[in-house]
């Protein structure tokens, strides 16, 4: 069984707007069977924090195209993207890059 892991979310670029403005959540995963990886946080996150039009911040089992998302300050795509297995006290960051116009 794996156990609880504490880990700091953060929104940025207008994503936030959809966790009725906040910014910076620092959460606990609650333990399940096995490790927690990122694909599982995001639907975590859509069950628990987002508030508002999902479709503007996941698609399909994935974020929409035009977040741009870091662990621990690396682009995720280093980091085996939804496969990465979440430890304790990671940074994980949601960066809208879609600007209005």
């Amino acid at each position: 069984m794996a156990a609880p892991i504490a880990i700091h979310l953060e929104f940025g670029g207008g994503a936030e707007l959809l966790f009725d403005g906040v910014k910076e959540h620092h959460v606990t995963l609650p333990s399940q069977s096995q490790p927690w990886d990122v694909k599982q946080l995001l639907v975590w996150i859509q069950r628990n924090l987002l508030k508002e039009r999902p479709e503007l911040f996941v698609q399909g089992d994935s974020v929409r195209p035009g977040i741009l998302v870091l662990i621990n300050d690396a682009d995720w795509e280093l980091m085996g993207e939804l496969d990465y297995q979440l430890q304790d006290q990671d940074n994980v960051v949601f960066i809208s890059t879609l600007h209005g116009g």
